[in-house]
């Protein structure tokens, strides 16, 4: 039987090596995605300066009031339209996509489709 905890391994290896190949910059930062079964997470990473540049969750108030399950695909679509809002206003429109491991299917997909379609180029 896999658990939980075996699944997780094998997606944080997946990720591990995603994360060999790509990298973010400050002209071109990675669009990092995390997501669990309560909450979906997005984050701009400066890779070589170490910093966060922007980031949005389905925890912030302005989605959070909105949606009333933070695991699902619409909840996803409004994170990466947020994202992508929060990222054009700091001056950036080139990211690096970074699915963290996970199939690029459901939830990971409608919030880079969204985040594409508010204006993010990936």
């Amino acid at each position: 039987m896999i658990t939980k905890q075996d699944k997780n391994k094998a997606r944080v290896r997946r990720h591990l090596r995603v994360r060999k190949k790509i990298e973010g910059t400050a002209e071109r930062p990675r669009l990092n995605v995390f997501r669990s079964s309560k909450h979906m997470y997005a984050q701009l990473i400066d890779d070589v300066a170490g910093v966060t540049i922007v980031s949005a969750s389905t925890v912030d108030k302005e989605i959070s009031e909105s949606i009333k399950n933070g695991g699902s695909v619409e909840s996803a679509r409004q994170v990466g339209e947020l994202v992508a809002k929060r990222a054009k206003d700091k001056g950036h429109t080139s990211v690096v996509f970074d699915r963290g491991g996970y199939l690029y299917h459901g939830r990971i997909q409608a919030l880079a489709d969204a985040a594409r379609e508010a204006g993010l180029e990936f």
